[in-house]
């Protein structure tokens, strides 16, 4: 059992002495469990151990002397494993056998490591010391010698990894540092150094050299230098390349990360697993070509792919794939294999006519496919487009013949052809696609080209008719839109056509006018003017004398169309709706707009006659000849009209005729002896007398009382006039001016009357804000800060109100009041406006801009807004953002504002146009900014 140190190796060595071990234990544990079994029958508790005293552990035993101390029990000294007589059992024995067996091996490994290195034991030595004079001796090698070493072949992998393209073999301390002293004397003599190879020293005597890290920067200038010089031609000092295109590209090259391999590898296994499981999946042999070429592997690409094409010669999209990744040349070359694998696939057809450079040879190739394909409408397509008019003719002849399913086919060919041979072709195609309204609508159009006009209806009608004989579905939406369609090509007719045939399908006869107008506000939306048109009409046909129709039949006829055809709107609806003043008045309006003032005229006559006691009539004759300067035959309409229509706004007109032409007692005579006689409760006619004597005749003190008695008799009979209220109190603050009293007692004055003003109209805004400007004309500054906290209390969302705080308030306070406005308001246009002013006078323009725009928008009525706005671009803007604001203000008509009719209703610009009226109240703007 002894166990044995052999020569071999160390695990050799431990098997061994472990199976000795195993064998050792065994043939122990058999002897052991044999002297158990004598033992236990012998004595049943065991055999005692050598020296043991029953009860001594306890403090008993033998000796009755209780204090013997160790030497009553000389069996104790010792170990207390030994075995019996004193000796080591056998177990003992083996252990210390082993343990000295490994003693010796670890000192055996410790004298290798502790041997002198200088050959007394080569055999135990390191395998570096025994070659440690070798390599002392490469210090004599030259670099001839070193470049002349072969290199070292590993055959053992050859079947695990692949081969390296490059095997570099490291230099030498000794070839390196000869290469720095090279260097260090070609940088002294002027030349060049070896790039890569500088070396500087570190200050150390011990520590040698380091690489110099700028020579990287001019290793890679030089490589590039080189790269360069291999790619220029025979010619010196030219390159057949760019250099600045090749850096670019160089730049532009994409170096894979080891995440993106790693990916790369996955997606191999993948699609490897798909091919081996399904070799007849072409998509899977198509996603294997394209991860080896987005991989960049483009030769792996084109072999997988064709592989896959010799597995899958039956897939067409396998074929184009190998296509895609050849070069031209070779690509033709598959396709034609695959031509003739799979000759009714068009893909391929087409994609080798792509291939094709010329045409001829495009030609060619589809006609090829057109003899395999004949059926095949792309096929059909792609060769007449290669084609001019006369041979497309031909082309789409044949081509309706072998696919007279394809109305594209016949539509084109109809489009060819002459205006006879058309309708033979459309004749024909109406007879193979019966159920085909394209071609209905075709047939309409050709006759609709040739001013056919009373055949159109017949064809669509027909079209309709057959579309339902043959069960057809087509519904009323899909009928519009081929209206507006037609409309697009220019066919109207067709498409008032298609309307009139198909505009009530389907639509329940008490939703007709609703459905109707909106199908016509839709279409007009759209651009489709002729489209709303006809739908318009078909709903004036059913409903003659609907107002809301006619309305929007002439705001159409406004918008898109022409003034003949806008007159033809009106009178026909004048003519269905005779007692409907507002189009008798719009089409003498649009006739005295263009000039023509006796057909105007004669169309108020005719007004005259259907509506004799009409107020608008009467005052609209009365405008005609007043703005044409017929003052004398407006005045005899007025008298006429006070006679048959007396209302209290034809007095009111005749008592301004006459303060226009400044016959003021004529005009204080009509508002007190007849207007306010018989209508006292007609505020406008006490502002004008007021007006008149306090503005228009001499200011003393007469003409001041007799405007006074004016505003008490109105604010009597009209205690809820505001505006009365406001030219009361604005005319007892000027009495100065009058000669009777002082400003001061103007001012209580004003102040009185406008508190007895809001107690009778209380949360007025108007009033309180005449209030407040009042306080500051008078100089009462804190005063008029105090009734603008009151105000806002009051009315907290009046526009007004926070419009004027913030124009009024400090400058540093003035954001904080726009952002509380705005919170207030967000779609007041008197907020908007008022912010757009803060705005631009912190010179931001763009800001300004769009919020003066959207004041507008708001509220296009609103005078005051177009005013700020043109000032505005008055101010900072081009001429041409000024043009557009007057032609919108134009457009929109403005009659409302305070800027607005201050300037409008003033006597001396009255006969003015809106654009003067624009720029007067814009330059009153103007000139306030100048003065502030």
């Amino acid at each position: 059992g002894r166990l044995r140190r052999g020569t071999g190796s160390r695990a050799a060595e431990l098997r061994a002495a472990k199976l000795a071990m195993q064998k050792i234990q065994r043939a122990q544990q058999q002897e052991n469990n044999d002297q158990q079994q004598d033992q236990q029958q012998q004595n049943p508790f065991g055999q005692a151990p050598a020296g043991y005293v029953a009860g001594a552990g306890r403090g008993f035993g033998g000796s009755s002397n209780t204090d013997s101390g160790p030497a009553s029990a000389p069996a104790m000294e010792g170990s207390l494993f030994v075995g019996k007589d004193g000796q080591f059992d056998d177990e003992d024995d083996e252990a210390d056998r082993i343990y000295d067996a490994i003693d010796e091996r670890m000192n055996s490994k410790r004298r290798k490591h502790t041997d002198d290195g200088n050959g007394n034991n080569p055999g135990s030595s390191a395998i570096g010391d025994q070659f440690r004079e070798l390599k002392q001796k490469l210090a004599t090698v030259t670099e001839d010698q070193w470049a002349a070493i072969p290199d070292v072949g590993d055959y053992s992998l050859r079947h695990k990894q692949k081969r390296r393209e490059d095997v570099f073999t490291p230099l030498t301390d000794s070839l390196l540092e000869s290469r720095s002293k090279a260097n260090a004397d070609s940088t002294a003599s002027g030349q060049n150094p070896m790039a890569g190879t500088t070396q500087v020293m570190d200050g150390t005597a011990t520590a040698g050299y380091r690489t110099n890290l700028s020579g990287l920067a001019e290793a890679r200038s030089t490589v590039m230098t080189m790269s360069l010089d291999k790619m220029s031609d025979s010619v010196s000092g030219q390159t057949v390349i760019d250099p600045k295109g090749y850096l670019t590209s160089l730049s532009n090259t994409k170096i894979a990360s080891a995440a993106e391999v790693g990916d790369v590898n996955k997606a191999r296994l993948l699609l490897k697993s798909v091919r081996d499981t399904n070799p007849k999946h072409g998509p899977g042999w198509i996603a294997a070509a394209r991860v080896e070429e987005a991989a960049g592997k483009t030769a792996q690409a084109r072999k997988l792919v064709m592989e896959g094409c010799e597995i899958c010669p039956d897939n067409e999209d396998v074929w184009l794939e190998a296509a895609r990744l050849h070069p031209q040349d070779q690509a033709k070359t598959i396709l034609a294999a695959a031509a003739r694998r799979m000759p009714s696939s068009v893909k391929i057809y087409l994609r080798a006519a792509d291939l094709e450079q010329h045409d001829y040879a495009k030609k060619a190739v589809l006609r090829k496919a057109l003899e395999a394909n004949p059926n095949s409408v792309t096929l059909w397509k792609a060769a007449i487009d290669l084609e001019d008019a006369e041979d497309a003719r031909v082309l789409l002849a044949v081509a309706v013949e072998k696919v007279p399913h394809s109305v594209e086919m016949w539509l084109a060919l109809a489009r060819l052809e002459t205006y006879e041979n058309a309708r033979k072709v459309l004749n024909q195609a109406r007879k193979s696609l019966p159920a085909e309204r394209a071609i209905w609508i075709a047939a309409a159009k050709l006759e609709e080209s040739q001013n056919h006009v009373e055949v159109v209806d017949r064809i669509v009608d027909k079209a309709v008719r057959s579309l339902d004989k043959h069960d057809a579905i087509v519904t009323r939406t899909q009928w519009l839109k081929e209206a507006e369609a037609a409309e697009g090509a220019g066919a109207p007719s067709t498409s008032a056509a298609i309307v009139k045939c198909t505009v009530g399908r389907g639509v329940d006869d008490e939703d007709r006018m609703r459905t109707w107008a909106d199908d016509a506000s839709a279409a007009s939306s759209r651009g489709a003017v002729a489209t709303a048109r006809a739908i318009l009409a078909h709903g004036l046909a059913a409903f003659p004398t609907k107002r809301g129709l006619w309305l929007q039949a002439v705001d159409l006829e406004r918008k898109h169309g022409t003034a003949s055809s806008l007159d033809e709107v009106l009178a026909a609806a004048s003519e269905r709706l005779p007692r409907t003043e507002i189009f008798w008045l719009v089409r003498a309006k649009e006739k005295w707009l263009a000039g023509d003032v006796d057909k105007s005229r004669g169309i108020l006559t005719e007004a005259f006659k259907a509506n004799p006691d009409s107020e608008p009539v009467w005052l609209a004759a009365v405008k005609l000849e007043w703005e044409t300067g017929e003052i004398e035959r407006a005045r005899v309409l007025l008298a006429r009209a006070r006679e048959r229509a007396p209302t209290a706004r034809i007095y009111m007109k005749s008592a301004l005729l006459e303060r226009e032409c400044q016959h003021f007692d004529e005009a204080l005579k009509l508002l007190e002896d007849e207007g306010l006689q018989k209508y006292p409760t007609f505020s406008k006619m006490y502002m004008m007398g007021g007006q008149i004597c306090s503005e228009d005749m001499m200011k003393d003190r007469i003409n001041l009382d007799r405007a006074r008695k004016f505003y008490q008799r109105g604010l009597q009979n009209c205690p809820n006039s505001v505006v009365l209220w406001c030219l009361a109190s604005q005319l007892e603050e000027r009495v100065a001016d009058y000669g009777a009293g002082s400003a001061n007692a103007g001012v209580t004055k004003a102040r009185s009357l406008l508190e007895l003003a809001r107690l009778k109209n209380a949360k007025n805004p108007e009033l309180w804000l005449e209030a407040i400007r009042l306080e500051r004309r008078a100089g009462n500054e804190k005063l008029a800060v105090s009734l603008m906290a009151r105000a806002l209390q009051e009315c907290p969302s009046s526009g007004l109100l926070l419009a004027e705080n913030i124009s009024t308030s400090p400058r540093v306070e003035q954001k904080s009041k726009s952002a509380d406005a705005i919170k207030r308001r967000p779609d007041d246009p008197c907020v908007i406006a008022a912010v757009a002013a803060l705005f631009a006078s912190e010179r931001k323009h763009d800001k300004a801009r769009k919020w003066f725009e959207r004041a507008v928008k708001l509220d296009p009525d609103l005078g005051d807004s177009w005013v700020k706005l043109y000032a505005f671009e008055l101010d900072v803007g081009t001429k041409n953002a000024q043009e557009d604001v007057k032609q919108r203000s134009v457009a929109a008509e403005p009659k409302h504002g305070e800027l607005w009719c201050k300037v409008s209703k003033a006597m001396s610009n009255r006969r003015k146009s809106t654009v003067e009226h624009l720029e007067a109240a814009a330059q009153n703007i103007l000139e306030k900014m100048k003065l502030n």
